[in-house]
């Protein structure tokens, strides 16, 4: 018997209203900040909103994930505890979490999953968690489809979640500690100052300058639309979009293109389903080009490549449009296959290597008359990063979603029974207690029509049945007011069944991955003091929030600017003509250390002291 596995598409949402959009394009589920300690402090929302969430996205078997993923004071564990009951009590499905701390607090029966910032990239440490009792882990963005398939073979028995989609960080997540170092703006604590976005100026042992003022370790934005199928069958059951911070916009155009590559994925392969119900028809055509993107990577899907990285700019590039072709008073030409809209934004990589921008105020054909004429040299490749027809289609209804149901119109010894069938088993009976009369018309096709009128409700009629004995006939009022009684019934019963996973989490004691934990273990509170010490770990160092170490590797990166200069021992073959090791400078004149860990295959970033 074929074994069936549901895949969950999983949509960020800043607020409320994305969470919305985010469901209505078809994900399965939305993960979203609480009201406090989430890994993103400028996107945290009420319960009041929360609850609303909750309520809409249940309809359609949509689950609710609250991020509560930074490590806590010792003096915040109270607030923290209570806002989780309150989280719990709303209906809310999961925590995301980083800090092991809050499986020592007083819990409400709630599914937990392990956040990246966890550090989740062997077997060892996933089986770990799976042990302790999560039910979901987000892996580290950095895995291969290989490292995937062999953490899943090891440990089948809880759920992988991976980044599909969105901005990468450069380093691991949860071992960053760079912008705590300069600005005591911590990562961990959903502070991230975004050093990894800033200009720097590579030197070498001597002083001498290798690049200057390049965005070095800027990555491009994941993509992985493509490789789906690839990623499924790895062992990924939860596939996850980047995006607390984006607007509607992107949550809807990015989810319904991913939602549109796995219905057609499910087609063929009928062993994987959507974790959801319902049907999402889009009233548009989804374009990652015309989202927010510093360009498209796999990052290390397949193994490590040189072109991950976008020294150039980290801010949005958008599609690439075509070639400056000549410039002309108070317009230019552009040569390209794709038309410009008045409104547009566009930009273009300068002769300094520096990103400039710029708005459309008119087009005609292919002459493009600018706000302010920008200065640039023919064969220049020009893109938009703001497309305002797609825009302002998007700032629109753009979706329906809704769930199929079977209507049966039958009859009843005090009349006509109505009857509401959903695709998740659920349903709904109206009796219509009618006294039988003779029509002189057929009225089957009106029957269909009045019952067929779901416009304004979460369903639509996949079917309709209609056995009577003889033509009766049924006034469309009647037949009006039981539909609308039915659909409000059958609206409470998928509520009342919707089933959230009540996990109540017992003390475990098995032995950690390690005996000894340093500054990265991130404890920065006694609850997670304990915890590792009931798991064996004999010395617990303290978050680096907690105690500063000078020496300290910074940043752990599988980004390597050697090997993006052609320069790696192990990969390539040409070698450095610069004495290492290298410096970074950042704008304020800070330098940082590299070092290259070739063993482990990564690049660290510590303080030039």
């Amino acid at each position: 018997m074929m074994s069936i596995r549901k895949i969950e598409l999983l949509a960020p949402a800043k607020n409320l209203e994305c969470g919305i959009a985010a469901i209505d394009h078809g994900a399965d589920a939305v993960y979203i900040g609480a009201p406090s300690f989430g890994a993103r402090a400028s996107a945290t929302n009420s319960i009041e909103d929360l609850a609303k969430l909750v309520d809409y996205a249940h309809l359609l078997n949509v689950k609710v994930y609250a991020t509560v993923n930074t490590i806590l004071e010792d003096h915040e564990v109270e607030e923290s505890e209570k806002m989780i009951w309150d989280l719990h009590r709303i209906g809310v499905d999961a925590l995301i979490i980083q800090d092991m701390g809050i499986l020592n607090m007083n819990l409400p029966p709630i599914a937990l999953h392990a956040s990246t910032q966890c550090d989740n990239r062997t077997i060892e440490k996933v089986k770990f968690l799976q042990e302790t009792g999560f039910n979901q882990v987000v892996l580290a963005r950095e895995l291969s489809f290989n490292e995937i398939h062999q953490i899943h073979q090891a440990c089948p028995g809880v759920s992988l979640e991976v980044f599909v989609h969105g901005a990468l960080c450069v380093s691991y997540s949860g071992q960053c500690y760079v912008s705590q170092a300069i600005s005591k703006r911590s990562a961990n604590r959903g502070s991230c100052s975004q050093f990894c976005r800033l200009p720097f100026t590579l030197k070498d042992a001597n002083g001498k300058i290798i690049l200057k003022d390049k965005h070095l370790l800027s990555l491009k934005d994941m993509n992985q639309l493509d490789r789906l199928e690839s990623l499924i069958d790895a062992g990924a059951s939860s596939l996850k979009i980047e995006g607390r911070l984006k607007d509607p916009t992107y949550v809807k155009n990015v989810t319904a293109a991913y939602r549109k590559a796995l219905d057609k994925i499910f087609k063929r392969r009928p062993e994987y389903i959507a974790a959801s119900s319902g049907v999402t028809e889009l009233l548009f055509e989804p374009n990652l080009d015309k989202s927010f993107s510093r360009g498209a990577t796999s990052f290390f899907a397949n193994g490590r490549q040189s072109d991950i990285a976008c020294f150039d700019t980290p801010k949005s590039l958008g599609e690439e449009m075509g070639l400056m072709k000549e410039m002309r008073g108070n317009y230019f030409t552009v040569a390209g296959l794709k038309p410009f809209h008045n409104g547009d934004g566009a930009c273009f990589i300068d002769e300094n290597g520096k990103l400039t921008g710029f708005r459309i105020n008119k087009v005609e054909g292919n002459k493009i008359f600018p706000l302010e004429m920008p200065h640039i040299k023919p064969k220049t490749v020009i893109y938009r990063n703001y497309d305002h027809e797609f825009d302002k289609l998007l700032s629109k209804t753009s979706s329906t979603r809704t769930i199929g149901v079977q209507i049966k119109l039958t009859e009843s010894v005090k009349g006509f029974t109505l009857q509401l069938f959903d695709e998740d088993g659920n349903e709904a009976s109206v009796q219509l207690d009618q006294a039988k009369e003779e029509a002189r018309t057929p009225q089957k096709d009106n029957i269909i029509r009045q019952l067929s009128k779901l416009g304004n409700t979460p369903f639509y009629p996949a079917a309709v049945e209609v056995t009577l004995q003889k033509e009766w006939f049924v006034p469309s009022s009647i037949l009006n007011e039981a539909r609308r009684e039915a659909v409000e019934q059958l609206i409470e019963t998928r509520k009342r069944n919707y089933r959230r996973i009540e996990q109540r989490f017992e003390k475990t004691s098995h032995q950690f991955i390690t005996p000894k934990l340093t500054y990265l273990g991130n404890v920065m509170n006694s609850y997670a003091h304990q915890f590792y010490a009931q798991h064996g770990v004999t010395e617990i160092a303290p978050a680096f929030e907690k105690k500063t170490i000078d020496e300290a590797v910074l940043m752990f990166c599988k980004h390597c600017i050697r090997y993006s200069m052609g320069w790696c021992p192990t990969f390539q073959q040409d070698k450095s003509p610069y004495r290492e090791p290298f410096c970074l400078v950042d704008p304020n004149g800070s330098e940082f250390k590299l070092q290259f860990d070739c063993k482990n295959c990564q690049m660290k970033v510590m303080r030039n002291i």
